[in-house]
Parts: C-alpha cells; structure tokens; sequence
C-alpha cells in the first residue's frame, strides 16, 4: 500500500489499462516474440533504452504515449531495432497489433469495477496508451472520466496526468486509489498521496480491494 492517508474514504478508484484490465502484457510480448522468432534481446535493449528508469526525455515510447509520434512511425523506429532469430528484419506494418494480439480483457478485473460501481466507488481509466485500439463497447459506462496519454498530450509518471484525473473528479488523492502494474507509476501516485496498489494478478487486487473497500463484501457482494 502507498503513502496515502488510510483513514480517508475510497471515493473513486483510477484504473490503469494494459495489464490491470486485461491480461498479462509481458505474456502477450512473449506470445508475440516466439510467433515472429524475434530476438528477445532486441527487443529488450529497445525497451530498456526507452523507457526505463532511466530513459531520457523524448524517447520514441514517450512520444508515441504522448501522441508525438504516430503508431506507423513508430512500427517503423522499432522494427528497425529488432531481428529476427535468424538475422531477418521485421516487418513494421501493423506491428503494434501484431505485439498485442494475444491481449485480452480480464473479465475478474472488470467485474471488480462494476462492483466498485454498484456500491457507490467511482472509477476512472488513467491509461499510456501505445497506439491501442480501445474496447470502448465493453468499458463504456464503467468509467468515469477515462484519460488517455495520447489525448492529453501527457504521460504516466508524469505527476500532471495524475492530477488531471484528480481534478475531473474533484476529490482529493487521499479519497482516491489507484492500480497499475508498472513500479514507477504506483510510486508516482503514492508520492502525490494517492493509496496505491501495484497490480500482479486478478486475484491478488481483489483480494486488496476486500480490505480497501470492506463495506462491498459487509454487504454481501461477491468479486
């Protein structure tokens, strides 16, 4: 749990995309990766340099989660950092979607946002969006207000995309919780006072979510 005030009230809880409402992204890259006998070490090096820790301003993945670069620009900046297995280039049309095929919606988080819904807790989306095509027929009405980086020109751990969240639905971070599977995002929220939970399965966030928000399961629903 982060630094946030526990004695506050969960009035809303900002869900990250990617990983938290759908399945594992690490799976679905390695899915992608043996289907297309990439090296995992090109693809790895392009992300380490992008968009770790350490990454400098302005790399292609922050430009592409901030809408500065197109999905098509970058199809083709990755491709030309990875090889195939045998030395063979790979293709940069439609790569994103290939990347994310095996990416699908976790029906146990999903139903945990309609419960949060049904007992009063609002939700939010909060989401570094990688040119990705949004099941808007399934989250329609599940959220609100959905943030999407590519949209607001601003990207997670930035702490400004954080607070625009926090102002449109004007509560402050202490009332609030947010979930995500990436370390740096979780400590970002925490830092401005949100409570925090670093999302690793289905299971273990609802389990969570039984402590945060005890007056659901007093009341006999279900996750």
């Amino acid at each position: 749990m982060g630094s946030g005030d526990a004695t506050s009230p969960v009035r809303a809880v900002v869900f990250d995309y990617g990983g938290v409402l759908t399945t594992s992204s690490r799976a679905a890259l390695q899915s992608w990766m043996e289907r297309e006998s990439i090296r995992p070490e090109t693809f790895s090096a392009a992300l380490k340099e992008w968009l770790s820790r350490n990454a400098p301003p302005g790399t292609p993945i922050h430009r592409l989660e901030t809408g500065e670069l197109s999905p098509e620009d970058f199809n083709r900046t990755l491709a030309q950092r990875l090889r195939t297995v045998d030395g063979s280039p790979v293709a940069p049309e439609g790569l994103l979607q290939r990347m994310f095929a095996q990416l699908h919606s976790e029906p146990a988080m999903l139903d945990l946002v309609r419960v949060l819904r049904e007992n009063g807790v609002r939700t939010a989306l909060l989401s570094n969006s990688w040119g990705n095509d949004y099941p808007w027929d399934l989250l329609d009405g599940l959220f609100d207000p959905a943030v999407i980086s590519a949209e607001v020109q601003l990207r997670k751990p930035d702490p400004r995309i954080y607070r625009l969240v926090l102002d449109q639905l004007d509560l402050p971070a202490a009332q609030t919780v947010f979930v995500d599977d990436g370390a740096p995002n979780v400590e970002a929220a925490e830092r401005l006072g949100m409570r925090a939970v670093l999302h690793t399965s289905a299971a273990e966030t609802r389990a969570r979510f039984a402590e945060l928000v005890p007056g659901v399961v007093q009341q006999g629903k279900e996750f």
